[in-house]
């Protein structure tokens, strides 16, 4: 399995699982939108993420929630240049992925801020221009399975066989990718967009099957739905819930965990690590 990343000419190991920091630039996310209004509340959560031992900030300025209202281009980089110009400047060695499915704020991010990742949840599909963007940037590239866009993808999402089909999808974006010479890719099953309860489960019970790719597997099931419905309450109380769900995870082989609550993933990190599993 491919083992490194290469950030900027910065050779990144995963010789353990990683955990991701979320920064959600956005007023109406569905936990943690409206938490950084100030520059100091956005440095505090970066510091925060760092000194409680993550890996990497993970900076997004677009809601994808079901149900979220637009943001149109300006808007999204007014958001992004806002947060990544102090993080750069007070963090310079951190790394920083940006959530953004637009090829040209990609391209902008990674050339004004030396973001090290593009994370998108599109793979390409909201944005054609994408693919061959990253190619150019030569950034690795977070590759995450949808079904429909953000504003449709709960609809009633149906699925002859989920695996089968998530594997298909998979294996024809990493081709794609491969024939313009990216390789540093992470896969991401993408909990929560165009699945049911029922759906997150199943793909959490079998996210071994995604080692077939022999690339990084990212997991983002922070405090989503699928654990707060289960469990009857709401995602403000859904952190127990989340770090059982991370701990079986890591134990299905997820590489990268991406967290509101990063102290309590790294620490979920320390016990599977510890069981050599």
């Amino acid at each position: 399995m491919r083992k490194t990343l290469n950030c900027n000419g910065r050779l990144v190991c995963i010789n353990r699982p990683m955990v991701m920091g979320i920064v959600n630039m956005t007023p109406d996310s569905f936990y943690d939108g409206g938490n950084y209004p100030t520059e100091a509340d956005l440095l505090k959560r970066c510091e925060a993420i760092i000194t409680e031992g993550g890996d990497i900030i993970d900076v997004g300025a677009v809601s994808t929630r079901p149900g979220a209202p637009e943001v149109d281009a300006t808007e999204e980089l007014k958001r992004l240049d806002g947060a990544l110009a102090p993080i750069r400047k007070h963090f310079p060695e951190a790394l920083i992925s940006v959530d953004t499915c637009r090829a040209e704020i990609a391209k902008r991010m990674v050339e004004n801020y030396s973001v090290d990742i593009i994370n998108d949840i599109s793979a390409g599909t909201l944005d054609d221009r994408m693919f061959e963007t990253i190619a150019a940037l030569r950034v690795p590239y977070v590759l995450m399975h949808i079904q429909g866009t953000p504003a449709t993808m709960q609809e009633n999402p149906v699925y002859g066989n989920l695996m089968e089909e998530m594997i298909g999808y998979f294996s024809e974006c990493v081709h794609r990718l491969h024939r313009i010479g990216v390789t540093d890719i992470i896969i991401d099953p993408g909990f929560g967009f165009g699945k049911t309860l029922e759906h997150n489960y199943e793909i959490l019970r079998h996210l071994k099957d995604l080692k077939i790719f022999e690339l990084p597997v990212m997991v983002g099931i922070s405090r989503k739905s699928m654990i707060y419905k289960l469990l009857e309450t709401d995602a403000q109380h859904a952190l127990n819930g989340t770090t059982v769900a991370n701990t079986l995870a890591l134990a299905g082989g997820a590489d990268i965990l991406r967290v509101h609550d990063v102290k309590e993933a790294v620490e979920c990190v320390k016990i599977v690590e510890s069981l050599n599993l």
